[in-house]
């Protein structure tokens, strides 16, 4: 897989001869290999012009956008290396029919679940009381097949992530008091770091659903909507906890974050550029991770996790292969 570049900087962003040049406000130059990039993240104040963009769709480059907050704001998708007519209209077809749609819908909760599991037991193994909490995700679990609708789904699934949640304040240390999650604006460091690093994996699912001809706007357990790839946010949430979560949880525990590593604006607490660095180069790492597939009899790495997971679905779609959603295993 190729590399992810971030840019952090405020300047402008352009085409220099076969790469790519940043040129910060301070006159600062920093060239980025194109031809080993997955995608470039551009999270300071950057200025770009056509002829970048013209130049990511050739080299087939998604360029991801970070505004004010740390939020996603968009991407600049080069045009699709696939295009499939039979895979769109089997997608649609899937998502018109109530009993398809909830079927594949189930399988990402219960994949959510599972991987949320997965984390709460790592630390209960460890020395944190989390009996209740791991009770709470195997009862909401159980609940998964007598749903009759994606809507009364998406109530499980919102059970099972609170109380996800409420194990955050015994995992994380004393000095980092998480009271549940709020993100619009997010109001103290743990949920600014859980609003970046979501963010984070929601762009990578959109470069990996970029892969595949999947339309990124036709989804099962979100629905879909005006202004977002919601098949993204779909994939995204088997993948928060396993890679998101994870790392916010190693960086607090390390006291790699500290309070220089955010900032108050506007009533929000956000990462500053020191802690998104922070938080990105760890992310970085553990994008780069591998792991012993144990169907493909190799080891991939969690970025190629993301790509697979599309792929599985586009199989399930077009050739009925049953559709199993990402359970972390090891």
């Amino acid at each position: 897989m190729d590399k992810n570049y971030h840019v952090f900087s405020d300047g402008h962003i352009e085409r220099r001869d076969d790469t790519l040049r940043v040129v910060t406000d301070d006159g600062e130059k920093k060239h980025i290999p194109i031809e080993h990039a997955e995608a470039v993240f551009l999270h300071g104040q950057i200025d770009f012009n056509t002829r970048f963009v013209s130049f990511l769709n050739n080299e087939g480059v998604a360029a991801h956008v970070f505004g004010w907050k740390d939020y996603y704001a968009g991407s600049v998708m080069p045009e699709k290396g696939q295009t499939s007519g039979q895979t769109v209209v089997a997608q649609v077809s899937a998502y018109e029919d109530d009993d398809h749609r909830l079927r594949i819908a189930r399988e990402f909760v219960a994949g959510s679940i599972h991987n949320m599991r997965s984390n709460v037991s790592y630390y209960h193994n460890r020395g944190r009381d989390l009996q209740r909490a791991l009770d709470g995700l195997d009862d909401a679990a159980e609940l998964i097949d007598d749903t009759d609708n994606v809507p009364e789904l998406m109530g499980v699934e919102a059970t099972a992530r609170k109380a996800y949640y409420r194990t955050f304040s015994t995992i994380l240390p004393d000095n980092y008091p998480f009271n549940g999650r709020h993100f619009d604006p997010p109001t103290d460091e743990v949920n600014s770091v859980i609003s970046f690093g979501n963010s984070l994996v929601y762009a990578n699912c959109v470069s990996a659903i970029r892969a595949t001809a999947l339309e990124p706007s036709v989804s099962y357990l979100h629905e879909p909507g005006e202004r977002r790839y919601s098949l993204s946010l779909d994939i995204a949430d088997l993948f928060k906890p396993v890679i998101a979560d994870r790392v916010m949880f190693r960086l607090f525990n390390r006291q790699q974050l500290s309070e220089s590593d955010f900032r108050s604006e506007v009533g929000a607490c956000l990462l500053s550029e020191s802690g998104r660095k922070t938080y990105t180069r760890e992310f970085e790492k553990t994008l780069e991770e591998t792991v012993d597939h144990p169907r493909l009899d190799r080891k991939v790495s969690y970025q190629y996790l993301l790509r697979l997971e599309a792929y599985k679905l586009k199989k399930h779609l077009l050739a009925d292969e049953p559709y199993e959603a990402f359970r972390r295993w090891w």
